[in-house]
C-alpha cells in the first residue's frame, strides 16, 4: 500500500509539471466523451465517417467559443468597472474601522490591519483578470486541436475497445462505466447549472448588480466544482453588490443565491443525479483538493471526471480491488 501511494504521488507530481498540457488534454477528453452519444446515433443511422466527426466536433467548439466570447466581453467590462469603485472601497474600510472601534478594537491595531488593504488593489485585480483571460485564450487553440484529433479517433477507438472486450472484459467494462457516469454527471449538472444560473441572472438584474450575465456564466462554471462551487460563484457578485449598493444589496444577493441553490442543487439535483458519481462525500472533497493541486483551476472543474477515470483504470478494472471501490463510493454491496 505504501509503495502504491508513493508511485501515485510521483505520477501526480509529474503530471503537475506538465499541467499546461495535461489540463487541456483532460478537458478535451471530457468534452469528447460528453458528445459521444451524438456520434453513436449518427453511426447507427449509417452516417458517413466525416459526418460522425464533424457534428460532435462542431457542437463542442460552438459551445466553448460562445462561453469564451461571453467571458471575454464580460471580463473586459469588469476590468474597466472595478477602478471606479475605489472610493466606495475606501468608504467601506472607514465604516469598518468605526464599527470595530465601537466594539473595543484599538485604532492602532485597525490602522495596521487596514494599511495592508490598498484601494488601488482593485486595479491590480482588473489587470489580473485580463492576464488570466489572455492565458485562457492561448490554451484555446490547443484545446480545439485536441478536440479535432480526439473526434477523429473516437470511432476507431470505440471499435478497438469492442474488439478487445473478450481479452480484457473488466477493463472495457470499467471504461464504459466511466464514460456513462461522466456523461450523466455532465449532462445533469449542465442542465441544472443553466437553470440555476438563469435564475441568478434574473435576481441580479432586478437587484441592480452590474454585469449579471458574467456572474451567471460564473455560476454555471462553478456548478462543476464539487462542495465549494456555490460559494466560489457567490463571492464575486456579493462583493460587487457590497461596493455598488452597500451591505443591504449584498445580503439580498446572498439570500437569493442561497434560496436558488437550496431548491435546485440541494433538493432537486440529487434526485436526478443519483449515484452517477459513485464517490463518497469525503472522496469528492479530496478529489477536489488533489486535482486542483495538480492542474490548478481546471483541475477543480474536472475533479469528478478525472477521479472517475482514475477509479476506472486503477480499481474497477481489477476484480481484486472491488473492496477499495466500495470504500471510495461509500456504498455497501448487497450480499
Amino acid at each position: 500500500m505504501l509503495l502504491g501511494i508513493a508511485c501515485a504521488l510521483i505520477v501526480l507530481f509529474g503530471v503537475r509539471e506538465v499541467a499546461s498540457i495535461a489540463g487541456p488534454v483532460s478537458l478535451a477528453l471530457v468534452l469528447v466523451i460528453a458528445v459521444a452519444p451524438v456520434r453513436s446515433r449518427l453511426a447507427a443511422r449509417g452516417a458517413p465517417h466525416w459526418l460522425q466527426v464533424a457534428v460532435p466536433f462542431t457542437i463542442v467548439v460552438v459551445v466553448v467559443l460562445a462561453m469564451v466570447a461571453v467571458l471575454t466581453v464580460s471580463v473586459t467590462q469588469l476590468a474597466g468597472l472595478l477602478p471606479a469603485y475605489t472610493t466606495q472601497f475606501q468608504d467601506l474600510l472607514s465604516q469598518a474601522q468605526r464599527i470595530a472601534a465601537e466594539y473595543g478594537f484599538g485604532n492602532e491595531q485597525l490602522a495596521k490591519a487596514l494599511q495592508s488593504i490598498d484601494p488601488g488593489s482593485l486595479l491590480g485585480v482588473a489587470q489580473a483578470l485580463l492576464s488570466g483571460l489572455m492565458s485562457v485564450m492561448s490554451s484555446l487553440f490547443l484545446i480545439v486541436v485536441l478536440l479535432l484529433s480526439m473526434s477523429l479517433d473516437a470511432p476507431i477507438t470505440a471499435k478497438i475497445l469492442g474488439s478487445i472486450r473478450a481479452d480484457h472484459p473488466d477493463l472495457v467494462t470499467a471504461l464504459g462505466t466511466f464514460s456513462h457516469k461522466t456523461r450523466r454527471y455532465l449532462i445533469v449538472s449542465t442542465v441544472f447549472g443553466i437553470i440555476c444560473s438563469t435564475f441568478d441572472v434574473i435576481a441580479l438584474y432586478f437587484l441592480g448588480v452590474p454585469l449579471p450575465l458574467l456572474w451567471g456564466v460564473l455560476a454555471l462554471i462553478t456548478t462543476y466544482i464539487p462542495n465549494v462551487g456555490f460559494v466560489l460563484g457567490l463571492i464575486p457578485p456579493a462583493t460587487l453588490a457590497l461596493l455598488n449598493g452597500g451591505p443591504r444589496q449584498m445580503l439580498l444577493v446572498i439570500a437569493a443565491y442561497c434560496v436558488i441553490n437550496v431548491i435546485f442543487q440541494g433538493l432537486v439535483l440529487p434526485k436526478y443525479l443519483g449515484d452517477a458519481v459513485g464517490l463518497s462525500t469525503t472522496m469528492t472533497f479530496l478529489s477536489l483538493i488533489g486535482w486542483t493541486f495538480v492542474l490548478g483551476p481546471l483541475g477543480a472543474l474536472l475533479a469528478i471526471p478525472l477521479s472517475l477515470l482514475t477509479k476506472a483504470l486503477m480499481i474497477d478494472s481489477d476484480p481484486r480491488a472491488k473492496w477499495v471501490g466500495d470504500l471510495i463510493s461509500g456504498r455497501q454491496r448487497k450480499a
